[in-house]
């Protein structure tokens, strides 16, 4: 019975540390994680720390003291909002992804991950520093369990649009169609009309 249960029970918490996520943000990682191991044999972790790090602080090394309670292969994406970024600036907050291997880090691009955890911080709204902390760790680590899925073929049913790159997409395409607006009134339409009445 207890070697039956022993893989439920090394993969029952996709946390190595948790500061900063309420009950709900919490339940959402877990799921998201345990999709994602069970149809990828991949593990994400997530580190949400409020830890004081200081300037140019190695988060490799950091995560290395939790690497016993962690399964390879995995990925950990590490959210530090405390984290000094340059002492000079005294802007605050580190977004970290580590993967156990380099054929990992093959399967996620970490600027898109970042960006999508950094992007909800960053906006200017109602909601609290809390709730914003809690909103990006899951918004990016949907986004990282949803790009190692994509690159094995797998759809994932627990994770969370990414509005802010829907968003962005809508933008781009709005931008688009506005050129090609100009360019047929501006260029494309007086050429046609000269052509259509025969003259140069």
């Amino acid at each position: 019975m207890l070697a039956l249960l022993l893989p439920f029970l090394l993969h029952a918490t996709h946390f190595t540390k948790n500061d900063l996520l309420n009950k709900e943000a919490s339940k959402i990682i877990e799921d998201i994680g345990s999709e994602l191991f069970a149809k990828t044999g991949i593990n994400a972790y997530a580190i949400a720390t409020n830890e004081h790090f200081p300037e140019a602080f190695n988060l490799v090394e950091y995560s290395r003291k939790y690497e016993s309670n962690m399964s390879k292969p995995f990925v950990i994406l590490i959210f530090a909002p405390n984290a000094l970024i340059t002492a000079k600036s005294k802007e605050r907050g580190r977004v970290g992804l580590i993967a156990s291997s380099d054929e990992l880090k093959q399967l996620y691009s970490a600027s898109d991950i970042k960006d999508a955890t950094i992007d909800v911080v960053a906006t200017k709204d109602k909601n609290t520093k809390k709730d914003k902390y809690a909103i990006g760790v899951v918004q990016g680590y949907s986004e990282l369990a949803d790009q190692i899925a994509t690159t094995k073929g797998i759809k994932m049913t627990t994770t969370i649009p990414n509005d802010t790159k829907v968003i962005i997409r809508y933008l781009q395409y709005l931008v688009f169609l506005g050129s090609i607006f100009v360019l047929w009134i501006f260029l494309i339409r007086p050429i046609y009309i000269r052509i259509k009445h025969g003259t140069k």
